[in-house]
């Protein structure tokens, strides 16, 4: 079975249509989809046609949210709902085409465990599509997932991926990254992206800011999960023991001023004091930190493990 997650968020002119093609693609090619839409606090009227298309066709469900939690909320709580081995999650305003969904379940029996789209040809304004280059570049290069396009709606999943990978925030864009990190195979490939036929786009400027923090967080968790205590007791035992270090230097000007001939300008001296106190104090509590996150870690090793399993041989027989 094959299940699709589509979070909607005031796409009500377009789900309709979306369904119908999901329909033909389903029959086309003898697939037993299962869809799931989500509503993520719609205010256009998305809900009653969702219950009318889930009335009217059995492998058609809905789940409604009280109100706007969020894109990854919406597709965590598909995901949930899913009940395929295959997953492919994409938008409701119809800019992805559900034809292209068996290329994408071709290529991922290719021995592959996430297969992300890439709108090679994107029918998007400049200020989207611009940014959205610097920010895939970026995160290709921080994350070391060679990706042309993170944050495409479209993609496919095998399930086993979202046993170990969990959505929050908004890090719904970072799956493949996140799942590359737990061992899973990651691959790519172009889909058709086509213009945008009802409403309007939902992201803003701030998505750039947000997605940069967002990034920061899967660096730190990718990188450092399991071990904070590198990431933060390196940077605060070198700033610990450099504040010691200009402490020392600052002492021996002192006392060489205070006995001998040199005289030191009291302003500099205060200056240069409160800054190697800082960098003192600033590195004790970054270490102290990174001893928290590790006692944190440490007491909930058995809930969150530090490996992934592909597959164990069958037991001997006794």
């Amino acid at each position: 079975m094959l299940s699709v997650v589509i979070p909607v968020f005031n796409e009500a002119e377009s789900l309709e249509t979306l369904h119908q093609e999901l329909s033909e693609v389903a029959v086309a090619q003898g697939y037993d989809v299962d869809i799931i839409f989500v509503d993520d606090g719609s205010t256009d009227g998305s809900w009653p046609i969702v219950e009318r298309l889930a009335s009217s066709d059995p492998h058609t469900s809905g789940i409604r949210f009280r109100r706007n939690f969020g894109k990854a909320a919406a597709l965590s709580a598909g995901l949930d709902q899913a009940r395929g081995e295959l997953v492919m999650t994409l938008d409701a305003d119809l800019q992805d085409d559900p034809h292209e969904i068996p290329r994408f379940l071709a290529e991922i029996e290719k021995d592959l465990d996430v297969v992300s789209g890439w709108k090679q040809v994107r029918h998007d304004p400049w200020d989207k599509v611009l940014p959205s280059h610097g920010f895939n570049w970026l995160v290709s290069w921080l994350t070391g997932v060679r990706l042309h396009d993170h944050n495409c709606g479209m993609k496919c999943y095998r399930r086993e991926v979202f046993r170990e990978v969990h959505l929050y925030g908004e890090l719904h864009r970072f799956v493949p990254v996140l799942a590359a990190a737990r061992g899973f195979r990651v691959g790519e490939i172009s889909i058709h992206h086509r213009p945008r036929r009802f409403g309007h786009s939902k992201y803003g400027v701030s998505r750039i800011v947000k997605g940069f923090l967002d990034l920061l967080t899967v660096k730190f968790l990718t990188g450092f999960g399991q071990r904070p205590q590198h990431l933060l007791g390196s940077v605060g035992l070198a700033s610990f023991c450099l504040g010691a270090l200009w402490l020392v230097c600052l002492a021996a000007l002192w006392a060489t001023s205070r006995f001998g001939r040199l005289q030191v300008v009291p302003f500099d001296q205060t200056i240069s004091g409160i800054c190697a106190l800082a960098l003192l104090l600033l590195g004790g509590q970054l270490m102290s930190i990174g001893f928290l996150a590790e006692l944190f870690i440490a007491y909930h090793a058995p809930e969150s493990r530090g490996y992934s399993i592909s597959e164990r041989t069958p037991p001997h027989s006794q």
